[in-house]
């Protein structure tokens, strides 16, 4: 690895919905619907949106939406770094939801001043469960 890049890997998580493509577009892509799962927010899936997270003990957070293409792809810029894409695909047994959170960067440390090396490995734990419970909402 290159001194010259210190680019971490994107998280990337994946999972089969047993839900139809619409209810989970809903689900992820609106504000009432994403915070069934991940936190309040006052999103609309509009490019160039400016919408903030509610992100608890951690403050607001301002977004931007970069990227619709109901009900397959929405992405938004999370803070000063990230970006989050949410992808949608349809199968025969439901949707699959494949959400990728990039812009991470071992040189960089987030808002709250912390390195975004540390705070990517607990991320990664965190979508783990965050995505399982959107499989929960959406399959009942």
């Amino acid at each position: 690895m290159s001194s010259s890049s210190s680019a971490l890997p994107d998280i990337r998580q994946q999972l089969v919905l047993h839900a139809p493509v619409e209810k989970v577009w809903k689900t992820v892509s609106t504000a009432e619907g994403m915070e069934s799962w991940f936190m309040p927010s006052n999103l609309e899936p509009v490019e160039g949106h400016e919408f903030v997270l509610e992100a608890g003990p951690f403050g607001k957070s301002p977004c931007r939406v970069t990227e619709v293409q109901a009900p397959h792809k929405l992405s938004f810029q999370w803070g000063k770094d990230w970006t989050l894409h949410f992808e949608l695909a349809e199968q025969p047994e439901g949707t699959t939801f494949t959400l990728i959170h990039s812009g991470w960067d071992a040189d960089k440390l987030t808002e709250f001043g912390q390195a975004h090396a540390i705070v990517r490995e607990r991320m990664e734990q965190g979508w783990t469960g965050i995505v399982q419970k959107l499989a929960q909402v959406v399959g009942q």
